[in-house]
């Protein structure tokens, strides 16, 4: 059966091999006329097909290398030597199913990711017991937020949602790159696409299948591997010299020689399969590596641009920062404790959406500080929240507000990369929580192996105010600073930037514009439909900064490798075009030795799976390891 597979993938194959048979046993019957026509008429066929589909692609604009095939296999018909006509139609089906298998082999961790896509739920329901509940299996597309769902052990977690029971224990490897499991607790969010460990869980669905983060993942998996663009280019690049110069070999060999059989004898050995094969393979390698990495590249167009990058941008909060401020020091007023405030002002905190909300509550659940729920509860817009909490009414919010119904606020002093959030309690002043958002710890070696390897401009862009924006700049080692930016100055400034190829990364829905206008954006740890991930070309899984060399240089080799590939193909095929112009290798000879150097070829591209080394020292690395556990 599996014979019988392949022979239906690879018609042409099966067809061209019963043709050369017939044509053999015909030859050794004495039968050599009737084979000659046989033989002639099925690669005219080919020949007349091949053209075909060399109309269609000039009327698209593209130029390819089959002008070369056509050739070939009309000289070798002319001059009578029908079997190496058969054997370069055989070469060039060959090829393709060549192409295909390597194709299919570097694709190999991009069609794991999608074959684990979970299709079913276990929904939890109440059953005719009141003590118990049943689960039934739903459609991952039929789960609404709110719906209760068992994951029973080495499940695939169907949505996102928050853990419901106490501990689990989840494989993220497929989503973050990281190999060891990350231990969740009960009112943690666990995402679609991991697996779970040895118990069964039980947790509530916080997005839409469609929504979640694994979903999300196969459509850029998918449209990276519906992109073929770069392949085209880097084919089209090099079809005209090559052509240009086979002919000019084989015409000259006609010329010196004055036998025609020599035009055809150089010609067989300038098809093309080099070309067409070796970028397509490398290029998939390349989007399968970086999946594997934990790097979403939309296309190889992406990784032809990204090898290329001079300049970069980045954005500060939450990409050359975490985006999550820590608080670092609590200034009572007279008359409050230290644990007091924090109690009440993380309790407030829980009905705001500001940034520096969730650093305030993490911070008091750290301490093992409870929060108290509020008797009544509102946020004022840019200014802060105000809740009455165990009779108290408890305002945290900007010191402008606060001093406003807090006559006796005193403002704190700050660093430059500090930020305060003043509290009042029953119109009193009861102190300031003081929170920094430090640069990440890779950030520096990333900014120092850019600038090392080629990235001439570096720059900050960012709407935080100056003073903020330039003490993280000069921590991480970047000299230029925008700050205070709006999102269309940032698209402005991003298309100014000198020497091009420019990469912006960044995260957050205000940088979809400048992600989108830039040559290569690229997403910081983008989860679910989020407007970075849409518009960026690469979408890093992980909350890593050191994701961003992991790109860059899985680009850089990637292109590496496949222009490698090409210029092997093209050497060797010159080098045996030079020696077939004395004579030496017969059509049919050269035919076969052709496919060698396809197979040549391929193999060098598949080098673009193993990728590069290292990109970043091994201090990084171990910088790397402990934030990603850590988040």
């Amino acid at each position: 059966m599996r014979i019988v597979r392949l022979l239906w993938r690879y018609p042409v194959i099966t067809i061209t091999v019963v043709v050369f048979a017939v044509v053999l046993i015909l030859h050794s019957l004495g039968a050599q006329g009737i084979g000659r026509w046989i033989a002639t008429a099925y690669v005219a066929a080919v020949i007349v097909w091949t053209l075909i589909g060399m109309v269609r692609d000039v009327l698209r604009g593209q130029v390819g290398l089959d002008i070369l095939a056509v050739v070939a296999m009309a000289a070798t018909l002319a001059v009578g030597e029908y079997i190496a006509s058969l054997i370069i139609v055989l070469m060039l089906s060959g090829g393709e199913a060549l192409e295909d298998f390597a194709g299919r082999r570097a694709r190999r961790d991009l069609s794991a990711l999608l074959d684990r896509s979970p299709r079913a739920a276990h929904v939890l329901h109440p059953s005719q017991s009141a003590d118990s509940e049943e689960a039934r299996d739903i459609p991952v597309d039929d789960v609404v937020v709110g719906d209760l769902i068992l994951v029973r052990p080495s499940e695939i977690v169907p949505v996102d949602g928050v853990l419901l029971s106490d501990e689990g224990t989840f494989d993220e490897s497929s989503l973050t790159g990281e190999s060891m499991p990350v231990t969740r607790e009960a009112g943690a969010e666990v995402l679609s696409g991991s697996i779970n460990g040895t118990r069964a869980v039980r947790m509530r669905a916080a997005r839409v299948g469609a929504d979640s983060q694994y979903q999300q993942i196969v459509a850029l998996v998918h449209a990276a591997e519906d992109s073929h663009a770069p392949v085209v280019r880097l084919a089209d690049r090099f079809a005209i010299p090559f052509t240009a110069v086979s002919l000019v070999l084989a015409g000259a060999a006609w010329a010196l020689s004055g036998d025609s059989t020599r035009f055809a004898e150089v010609l067989v050995l300038a098809t093309p399969c080099p070309l067409l094969i070796a970028a397509p393979v490398a290029f998939l390698g390349g989007l399968s590596r970086a999946a594997k990495a934990g790097v979403i590249m939309k296309g190889g167009a992406v990784i032809e641009q990204i090898a290329r990058i001079r300049s970069a941008a980045f954005d500060k909060t939450g990409t050359l920062t975490r985006g999550r401020p820590e608080l670092i020091d609590i200034r009572p007023a007279p008359g409050f404790e230290q644990d007091e405030i924090l109690q009440l002002a993380a309790s407030a905190e829980q009905y705001s959406s500001h940034v520096l909300a969730d650093g305030i509550r993490r911070a008091a659940l750290q301490r093992g500080l409870a929060l108290h729920s509020a008797e009544e509860a509102r946020e004022e817009a840019t200014n802060g929240v105000v809740a009455r909490i165990a009779g108290k009414e408890v305002v945290v919010g900007k010191p402008a507000y606060v001093a406003s119904l807090a006559p006796d606020t005193v403002r704190a002093v700050l660093d430059t990369s500090e930020a305060a959030a003043y509290v009042a309690v029953d119109r009193r002043f009861a102190g300031a929580l003081v929170l920094a958002d430090h640069p990440r710890p890779e950030a520096a070696a990333v900014v120092t192996w850019l600038r090392t390897h080629g990235v001439s401009r570096l720059a900050v862009l960012t709407g935080d105010v100056r003073p903020t924006a330039e003490s993280v700049a000069r921590q991480v080692g970047i000299d230029e600073v925008h700050a205070e930016l709006l999102p269309p100055e940032k698209v402005r400034l991003a298309a100014e930037i000198e020497p091009r190829p420019v990469m912006m990364v960044g995260d957050g829905v205000n940088d979809a514009p400048v992600l989108a206008a830039s040559d290569v954006g690229i997403a910081m740890g983008a989860k679910g439909a989020t407007a970075a991930g849409d518009a960026a070309d690469v979408v890093i899984l992980v909350d890593s900064l050191a994701k961003v060399v992991d790109a860059v240089s899985i680009g850089r080799h990637t292109l590496r490798v496949a222009l490698t590939a090409i210029w092997i193909g093209i050497a060797l095929s010159v080098g045996l075009m030079l020696v077939a112009m004395t004579g030496i290798i017969p059509a049919v000879v050269g035919a076969l030795v052709q496919e060698l150097v396809d197979l040549a070829t391929i193999l060098y591209a598949l080098r673009a799976l193993s990728g590069p080394s290292a990109a970043l020292p091994s201090l990084l690395d171990a910088d790397e390891t402990v934030a990603t556990r850590s988040s």
